[in-house]
């Protein structure tokens, strides 16, 4: 296989060769090598599906950091102490990234690693109606890394009324972050913004989603339980990586009690401390829903 064979591969799949042993040179030349060179095809390859695409309308005008602090201001009100509000919020307000054909190119040559720049090209060609790069694309409409949101442009075409992928990404820059990146203080139990488990970060983020919803639309305790009710009773993610019964309990109990964020973040907190948390590299991932 020679490198022509190499970039059709990882086009088609988002794989590589992590030793890039069909590129000349030492260790460090092959990868430097190979990672310029798939990037690259990837940005050609992702411009001459979309050459024929008008420029994008819906962000003409709109300034999307007073549209996030808006979406995202309620969850850190309800999960962080008013002392350390202001950091957080200062983070997420410039934190979120849509996808558009002004700068997909070098969102796609700036980002972390090869596997994310194909996701991120994927959930791009997804949110303008062309075919996906291969036939296990995923179909995303969200994407975190480090502290940054990717987010389609599908976002402004939604119908669910419970769907919010700007916070459900959001709410992953808290397990992705740690407190001494926003100049909070941090200890051995307390490093990142959030102790949430491993194993639930995405029933956290789905949540977080759907809750904020609700809060949105309901002006009264009432209210927001009959929102959580019809939640429950429609579509759920489609998304094997969470429970659909135990996602609509646990945003029933959101809208009852008295602080919905923090009863959520209980639920999915660690069984114990000593559970160790993952690197703040870590790629999350909203998949695309296939109901109301």
């Amino acid at each position: 296989m020679g490198t022509r064979d190499e970039v059709r591969h990882f086009l088609s799949t988002g794989e590589h060769d992590a030793h890039c042993r069909v590129w000349p040179g030492d260790r460090i030349e092959r990868e430097r090598r190979a990672h310029e060179e798939l990037r690259q095809a990837l940005v050609v390859e992702v411009q001459r599906r979309t050459a024929t695409l008008a420029a994008e309308e819906r962000l003409r005008g709109l300034d999307i950091v007073p549209l996030t602090r808006r979406k995202v201001e309620p969850m850190v009100r309800g999960l962080f102490p008013a002392s350390e509000q202001g950091a957080v919020l200062s983070l997420l307000e410039k934190s979120v990234v849509f996808l558009t054909p002004a700068n997909i190119a070098q969102v796609l040559l700036e980002s972390s690693w090869l596997s994310t720049a194909w996701d991120l090209a994927n959930l791009y060609l997804l949110s303008v109606g062309v075919e996906l790069l291969g036939p296990e694309a995923p179909q995303l409409l969200g994407l975190s890394e480090h502290t940054t949101c990717y987010v389609s442009l599908a976002y402004f075409d939604e119908a669910s009324p419970f769907a919010d992928y700007l916070v459900h990404e959001a709410a992953h820059v808290f397990h992705n972050c740690k407190r001494r990146t926003v100049g909070l203080p941090e200890t051995r139990r307390r490093e990142w913004l959030l102790d949430i488990d491993f194993w639930k970060r995405e029933t956290f983020a789905y949540a977080c989603e759907a809750y904020s919803r609700v809060l949105e639309a309901g002006s009264n305790r009432q209210a927001r339980i009959a929102l959580a009710e019809e939640y429950a009773a429609c579509a759920a993610p489609s998304d094997e990586r969470v429970s659909v019964s135990k996602m609509a309990e646990l945003v029933r109990e959101a809208a009852a009690a008295r602080n919905g964020w923090k009863h959520i973040l209980a639920r999915c907190a660690p069984p114990t401390r000593a559970v160790t948390q993952t690197s703040a590299t870590e790629v999350t991932t909203t998949a695309r829903r296939h109901g109301p």
